[in-house]
């Protein structure tokens, strides 16, 4: 009958079950025993937690063994930390206080949302400025704009340090006199002046009462420009609207024109007139079809009924025939009136 291991294989269990042997009996002497004594002594540090623990902003930097205590800490816990600051060591961000022997992720999470590190501790800039301090704003409160000082307009928020002081050298170089000249300067954006507009004040300027009005229809836009109440873009849109017009017969017709505010128009019309021989008329009889459509008191659909009409009956010889032929309305013709011509026969053919 052939053996079961060879002689070989007899020799190395031979070998091997001693060696085995002292493993397992190492294994088991090793094997921590355990210690009623040192669990003893964690079951009372937990006891000696305080029974209401109180949640507050700390600085680990300068916090004494009595805070860290009132926090929750354990006495091991504390003294940890406590010989981390003895060591030299320095909490720069919350997350250094993790890095304390003994200190859980547990108590770390618990500990962070009130971890505050002081300006002397924490990671600063490396040119730290007072000015990145802000300060509380001011409430608004109704100004004069001619004297105004670039530290109020700081102190309510509306312009920066330096946009302030722009403001002022504009002023004083340009002289501000109304909203429109206000929004001029560049460094008073839109949504900037929308918001000062309800606390600006400007100084009234009563005007030379030796100073001859100026006449509107003759005037160019350096006369205009020299009217209280006249801005850079009022003036440029009471020249394209005097052009549509072909000038003014009256002076409250400025007050049709959107550039020109309420508050302005009461300044201006103290300081203007009309001249209305200047007014330069429309032959209604024979004016091309897009000279009519220019004029501000055509409108489409009186322009329509016009050039059909005149195509038909060949011309009118007063407003009135307008009026009776449904063409106008009474109050379109009064507006329109002083702008229109009845001739019988073309210019060329006189």
């Amino acid at each position: 009958m052939k053996p079961l291991f060879s002689d070989r294989e007899v020799r190395g269990l031979m070998l091997f079950l001693p060696l085995a042997g002292v493993f397992v009996l190492g294994a088991l002497l090793l094997k921590p025993r355990p210690e009623p004594q040192r669990a003893e002594t964690l079951t009372v540090e937990q006891e000696q937690r305080r029974d209401s623990v109180e949640l507050f902003r700390f600085d680990p930097n300068t916090a004494d063994y009595e805070t860290l205590r009132r926090l929750g800490l354990t006495k091991r816990e504390a003294v940890s930390l406590l010989k981390y600051r003895a060591a030299g060591k320095v909490f720069r961000i919350p997350e250094d206080v993790a890095t304390c022997y003994g200190f859980s992720d547990s108590l770390y999470l618990r500990l962070a949302p009130y971890i505050h590190i002081g300006r002397k501790y924490a990671i600063a800039p490396r040119s730290y400025r007072r000015e990145r301090v802000s300060r509380p704003l001011l409430e608004p409160e109704p100004f004069l704009v001619d004297t105004v000082s670039a530290l109020y307009l700081q102190a309510i928020g509306a312009l920066s340090k330096r946009q302030a002081e722009v403001f002022v050298r504009w002023r004083d170089l340009h002289g501000l006199r109304d909203m429109e000249e206000l929004r001029a300067c560049y460094v008073v954006s839109d949504s900037v002046a929308r918001a000062l507009e309800p606390y600006v004040r400007f100084a009234e300027r009563q005007p030379d009462p030796l100073q001859q009005p100026v006449e509107l229809n003759r005037a160019d836009s350096a006369r205009l420009r020299s009217v209280y109440g006249i801005g850079p873009k009022s003036v440029g849109a009471i020249l394209r609207y005097r052009e549509r017009l072909g000038g003014f017969y009256r002076v409250e017709q400025l007050a049709e024109i959107p550039q020109v505010t309420e508050q302005n128009y009461e300044r201006i019309v103290k300081q203007i007139c009309c001249d209305s021989c200047e007014i330069r008329k429309i032959d209604i009889n024979f004016a091309a079809p897009n000279e009519l459509a220019d004029h501000p008191y055509i409108p489409p659909r009186v322009l329509r009924k016009l050039l059909r009409q005149r195509q038909l009956k060949g011309g009118w010889k007063s407003i009135e025939e307008l009026v009776e032929q449904h063409i106008l309305t009474p109050e379109e013709a009064a507006r329109l009136a002083p702008y229109l011509r009845f001739d019988a026969q073309k210019p060329s053919e006189r």
